[in-house]
């Protein structure tokens, strides 16, 4: 939250810090505030490391103040208040306490170490917001603080826990912030980062209090709008929340399960906005705006009570949900149905089963393994590696090569419906909803992902963009020496699958530039009959600032470069007057006219004046393997021996014509110098922003080809696929074009059609 600028410095107890700004009494308050809950979770607990704790923050944060004007000791206050409701430990509370104090005031972090030690100070550490990179754009600043989030609570998850208290409390503050634009970005941030992670660690409060927060700045007249129909629905019925809670209790026990605990309640406003939009309902058509909590002792009582709700009540189809028998990956466990409530209410309501321990994991999420009365549940840092998501956002930040990349991959992650299927061998592997065998082989393992090349799912052999429904038995079949397809990214839905295999094809296209590079330039070296070895090109490299020769081939492949620059680069006594402008002839129509002579048609076995055209579907070019098709009353189709479209003729091998080019008239540089130019299809897959296209096409007349058309055949939100038709003199030059597009930083994927 802002801030006032500190005053100037003083020293105290070894500590540089700011002028004091509370009264003594207000701190004593405070300070008695946190010890109080501390000591009823845990009278052992060490208060007095928090006292100390507190101080140093009073002191170094000083006259500093926040938007509402309150001093700003506040907020670490309220903080580590949070964090002692959820009954964390000592050392996470004070964390709190300390969590802006290298960031926003003179104190260092060895004065943290040699003051509270190491693990405090690599907890302070991992939450202090990092000095801020001078990044292009509040998204790239966005994601790497993000970035820098996953690798601190990689390491230990009370990282995270902080980092949500820390949120919480300042979306509770922020309708004190004037900027509007400020409050917004707040929120979003709020909504598509923070409250995803809280569900993952299982803190349903904080995911449930932010997503409200963040909702009454992104959408104040729907949330305004539910708010209203919530209060006229409590006018109406004042006591329906007690009166079935009475009659739930009464059906159980006659049902023989003895109840531990049950409550009512209220969805929140943006669960209910959220699943409006995402069933395409009215408000009087959700099923569950009351939910009510069961909770019994045992495992064994739930499926008794679950049994007695349906006995009693007509079931909702399709509202039931088993997550004891198949936990959520945060630990999560209950049992959901929905039932209607007889005449005259004939409400449907939303009923949730569990134990006294599943609900505390529901509640309380990871926090729950902190609580003081068992410590041996507690976690350290090496145990977090169960948390598989985790990994998993870690080995898509390894993944990716850009921060918008993480954070788009991550987003993926985070939401998600899940489905959980299963191995051979029974393990589970939950996915979320929409999956794809090539997701589940990803979350398998990354090598098992690379190497996939098909899948049985249920002992059948299916498609790997078929969608995988819960329970599903999936088998994964691999190949050594198998590599992702860039089709792939098309229907994957995991971030952890789409990371690895962009890497993949930016490798491979790395790996294609650097050769198609390398390969002209020792043309170029061999066509100038001078030295093209390594040695040779160090003064090259040197006059164009280019560090390495990998660098140098791949710029060369890319079009950045040309050959001739590099020779003369290194061989500056070869450069030549400037030559005359090359003039580019128009290119020839698709179509042959029969009255052509034989030495100037682009393909040689066909009859003198026989009409000929190039197939639309295949689109061959000059160094293609081609075969000619009789149509009767159209002449002559040329296409590329691969395309499928010849599957049809299969039957009819009568009217296949052998052909070949005639490399005289469309070899290089065509009859006396002037190129004949066909038409090659390309399919682009590209990020969805404003300057793919222009930049598309700039590649393409770079490598002096020409765009004949273009169509855009699928638009998502984050990526688009376009068909590009493109004038090319041969086989040769499309490789160029090709190479050139997958230089550029939009494009995902780039492959030629060959027909279908």
């Amino acid at each position: 939250m802002k801030r006032s600028a500190p005053a100037p410095a003083r020293s105290g107890s070894g500590v540089d810090v700011l002028e004091r700004d509370v009264a003594p009494d207000v701190e004593a308050a405070y300070q008695c505030e946190i010890a109080a809950k501390v000591h009823a979770c845990d009278p052992k607990a060490d208060v007095d490391l928090i006292n100390v704790a507190f101080h140093l923050a009073a002191q170094a944060h000083g006259i500093q103040r926040r938007d509402n004007g309150d001093p700003y000791i506040t907020h670490p206050v309220a903080v580590a208040g949070i964090l002692a409701d959820y009954r964390l430990d000592v050392a996470s509370i004070v964390t709190g306490l300390l969590h802006d104090v290298i960031e926003d005031t003179p104190v260092k972090l060895a004065q943290i170490e040699s003051r509270f030690g190491k693990e405090i100070a690599g907890l302070v550490d991992g939450v202090t917001k990092l000095t801020r990179l001078e990044l292009q754009s509040d998204r790239t600043k966005q994601a790497e603080n993000f970035r820098k989030l996953v690798l601190a609570m990689s390491k230990d998850i009370r990282v995270l826990l902080v980092k949500l208290a820390d949120r919480l409390h300042n979306m509770r503050t922020l309708h004190f912030v004037r900027d509007p634009d400020r409050r917004k970005r707040i929120s979003r941030e709020t909504m598509e980062i923070y409250a995803p992670l809280a569900e993952r660690i299982g803190m349903d409060a904080i995911k449930t209090e932010l997503q409200t927060l963040a909702f009454t700045q992104l959408e104040p007249e729907a949330y305004a709008t539910i708010q209203a129909r919530l209060n006229f629905l409590r006018g109406q019925g004042a006591d329906v929340i007690d009166e079935v809670r009475r009659e739930l209790i009464r059906v159980c026990k006659q049902g023989g399960v003895d109840i531990v605990e049950l409550t009512g309640r209220e969805k929140s406003p943006f669960s209910i906005w959220e699943k409006m939009h995402r069933r395409n309902v009215a408000f009087e058509q959700l099923s569950d705006i009351m939910a009510f909590r069961i909770v019994v002792a045992t495992q064994c009582d739930c499926y008794a009570a679950l049994g007695a709700v349906h006995s009693a009540y007509p079931v909702i189809a399709g509202r039931f949900k088993d997550y004891i028998s198949t936990a959520k990956s945060n630990g999560y466990q209950s049992l959901h149905t929905g039932v209607t409530l007889r005449e005259p209410r004939n409400q449907k309501i939303e009923v949730q089963i569990r134990t006294a321990e599943m609900n505390d994991v529901a509640e309380n999420g990871v926090a729950s393994h902190w609580v003081y009365k068992a410590p041996e549940k507690k976690l350290d840092g090496t145990e977090v590696q169960r948390f598989r998501w985790v990994q998993d956002l870690l080995e898509i930040l390894d993944n990716s090569d850009a921060p918008d990349e993480f954070l788009d991959n991550t987003k993926m992650e985070l939401y998600a419906d899940q489905v959980f299927c299963f191995t051979p061998k029974g393990q589970l592997i939950q996915l979320p909803r929409g999956a794809t065998p090539v997701d589940f082989a990803y979350a398998v393992h990354s090598q098992v992902g690379d190497t996939c090349v098909g899948a049985k799912i249920n002992g059948r052999l299916m498609p790997l963009r078929h969608h995988l429904q819960n329970g599903d038995q999936v088998e994964v079949m691999t190949a050594r020496g198998g590599t992702p397809s860039p089709q792939w990214e098309r229907f994957v839905v995991t971030g952890k699958a789409r990371a690895r295999i962009r890497r993949f094809i930016h490798q491979e296209q790395r790996q294609q530039s650097r050769d198609a590079g390398r390969a002209e330039l020792t043309k170029a070296f061999r066509q100038a009959g001078v030295d093209g070895s390594e040695k040779a090109l160090e003064p090259a490299l040197k006059a164009l600032k280019i560090g390495a020769l990998d660098d140098l081939y791949i710029n060369i492949g890319n079009g950045n470069l040309t050959a001739r620059d590099v020779v003369h680069a290194a061989y500056p006594e070869l450069r030549q007057a400037p030559r005359a402008p090359r003039i580019i002839p128009t290119l020839l129509p698709r179509g042959r006219s029969p009255t052509r002579q034989d030495h100037d048609m682009p393909v040689t076995g066909l009859v003198p004046g026989m009409a000929f055209s190039f197939a639309g579907c295949c689109h061959p070019v000059p160094g293609d393997e081609i075969v000619g098709i009789v149509t009767t009353g159209k002449g002559v189709t040329i296409h590329n021996r691969e395309c499928q479209t010849l599957t049809v003729f299969a039957a009819t091998p009568e009217r296949y014509i052998d052909v070949d080019w005639n490399y005289e008239a469309v070899g290089k540089g065509g009859v006396n110098g002037v190129a004949s130019g066909q038409t090659a299809r390309i399919s682009v897959i590209a990020a969805n922003e404003r300057t793919a296209l222009a930049d598309m096409a700039n590649a393409i007349a770079k490598q002096d080809g020409a765009i004949a058309n273009l169509k855009i055949v699928n638009r998502q939100r984050d990526f688009m696929e376009v068909l590009v038709d493109v004038d090319v003199r041969d086989i040769a030059h499309l490789s160029k074009v090709i190479v050139g597009l997958r230089g550029l930083k939009e494009i995902k994927g780039v492959e030629r059609a060959t027909g279908g």
